[in-house]
């Protein structure tokens, strides 16, 4: 394993694993650290474990027993110690971890998150993105019946690593927090007769598996501690959720200026408001569950209602794609004749200096980049101008049939933002648009009349195009591909399938 490697979060933070004697340490690529959700540094112990059984355990049958099939408990007497190893690269079911420090400064130059177990909750899902973004372990078990086996013909299982309570997660009810968030897991699902609450049963073979993890929505665990950009109350201000109360002229009563951020007004600044998806004023994780369903009728078919799609210039999803090294991101298109805003949400605001991904020049990131009349915001073309481009294109129109001039480009997003059942997507790379999509709800689709109502309530489907030349190619595709279907997992997670809808004379 390297030495040192580098792993960039999905909110644009970047971080440091360093191999150290014993475990590996993170550490956060960022000078200021007044606004940052992480401490400075904290330390991962992880290793690989040989669980050595005797003989006698590891081939006792199960036994049957209350009428199903159940597993006889092996006497601990017969488990024998596990030898760990130094970790080298992953492996398939035998690496364990565990935070053993933080590395906390004074309260002057760190504010802690206002939960700890929040806090810990987001740095083992950082540990966790590093550890999952690794070179994936051979899937295949090697079990005394598949000893003859072909390799290929061998039973399969899903990656994981364990969670050991000690250290940091030694706490007494840090796991349990930790179980009941969603971040951990464990197959040993009963209460436990042990009355010891310090170290109670059943806490022992906490686990992650992979595939789970990359289910959980990011906004769970990961949130920002930066000011809010565009906000009129600043972070510094003591009131920062809120409007000063009215006087008795109707007018609001002045509040103190401390550092706040002026900004301008109209379109822009209306846009640029969102603030990408892990922007929260209140420095907690900006994720919510699903509301409980609610049915209404359309066009005579039952559904449930619908939630509100993301607005105008959101930016809903993002996450850095290592084969490429840039980041891939989804938003709204808008209307404006203007260009919607870049938010330095792209690993660019933990640097002073970067290069701009559209016009390739060098610029400086600062606190109002998103909403200063900047070189790169006058030669950065409007949404409705890369549309206009794109379905004129002859490859694209033949399929989309949406050439002519801007006026139907304009209608045909018009009609898109106005839907009830879907909405249009940009894609970027590094923040540049490449592609066209529509992600909508199948029952209520004219796909869903088709397929006689055998749809479930939550089935999602794509329209998509590629419409830059230089985006196109098939490890692009299935990059960006399964980001959409992942998104659809992510925005509700009672979404069952997926559906693409390509034309009969579609060659690829």
């Amino acid at each position: 394993m390297a030495p040192t490697s580098t792993v960039q979060l999905p909110n644009g933070m970047t971080l440091t694993v360093t191999h150290i004697f014993g475990g590996l340490k993170f550490g956060i690529n960022q000078l200021d650290i007044h606004h940052s959700s992480f401490p400075p540094g904290w330390t991962i112990v992880i290793s690989t474990e040989d669980d050595d059984e005797p003989d006698e355990a590891r081939s006792r049958p199960p036994s049957r027993g209350g009428g199903g099939l159940r597993m006889e408990v092996v006497d601990e007497k017969l488990r024998q110690h596990k030898n760990s190893h130094r970790f080298s690269k992953p492996t398939l079911r035998q690496d364990a971890l565990f935070m053993s420090s933080i590395s906390m400064p004074s309260s002057n130059d760190f504010k802690s998150g206002p939960s700890p177990t929040r806090h810990v909750a987001l740095m083992l899902w950082a540990t966790l993105y590093w550890y999952f973004t690794r070179e994936e372990p051979n899937p295949h078990l090697a079990t005394p019946q598949s000893a003859l086996t072909p390799e290929s013909g061998r039973p399969k299982a899903d990656w994981r690593v364990y969670v050991k309570r000690a250290g940091i997660l030694k706490g007494k009810n840090t796991l349990q927090k930790l179980e009941r968030m969603g971040l951990i897991a464990s197959e040993e699902s009963f209460v436990g007769a042990d009355t010891n609450l310090r170290n109670p049963e059943g806490w022992s073979e906490m686990f992650v598996s992979r595939r789970s993890f990359w289910q959980m929505d990011p906004k769970c665990y990961l949130f920002s501690m930066s000011p809010v950009n565009h906000s009129p109350f600043p972070a510094a201000s003591p009131y920062p959720s809120r409007p000063g109360s009215p006087a008795r002229d109707g007018t609001q009563s002045p509040r103190p200026d401390i550092g706040a951020v002026h900004v301008s007004e109209g379109v822009s600044a209306a846009l640029a408001s969102p603030g990408g998806p892990f922007q929260s004023g209140s420095h907690l994780p900006t994720y919510y569950p699903p509301p409980p369903p609610q049915y209404i009728f359309t066009n005579h078919v039952r559904h449930p209602l619908r939630p509100k799609p993301p607005r105008q210039g959101e930016t809903f999803y993002i996450r850095h794609i290592p084969s490429v090294d840039q980041y891939l991101s989804f938003r709204v298109p808008s209307l404006s004749d203007r260009p919607v805003p870049e938010t330095p949400q792209y690993g660019q605001a933990s640097s002073p200096n970067f290069r701009n991904s559209v016009t390739g020049i060098q610029q400086t990131a600062s606190a109002s980049f998103a909403t200063l009349p900047t070189l790169a915001n006058f030669e950065r073309s409007s949404d409705l101008d890369i549309l206009h481009k794109w379905m004129n294109d002859p490859r694209v129109n033949a399929a989309w049939g949406v050439a002519g001039p801007k006026h139907t480009q304009e209608e045909f997003l018009r009609n898109g933002l106005s839907s009830g059942h879907s909405f249009p997507v940009f894609g970027c790379w590094d923040g540049k648009p490449f592609g066209y999509f529509e992600i909508y709800w199948v029952k209520e689709d004219r796909l869903g009349g088709l397929l006689g109502g055998n749809v479930g309530n939550y089935a999602r489907g794509l329209h998509v195009l590629v419409g830059e030349q230089e985006f196109r190619g098939a490890h692009r595709v299935q990059i960006w591909l399964s980001a959409l279907v992942h998104y659809c997992w992510l925005a509700d997670y009672r979404t069952e399938e997926v559906m693409l809808e390509p034309r009969v004379d579609n060659e690829k």
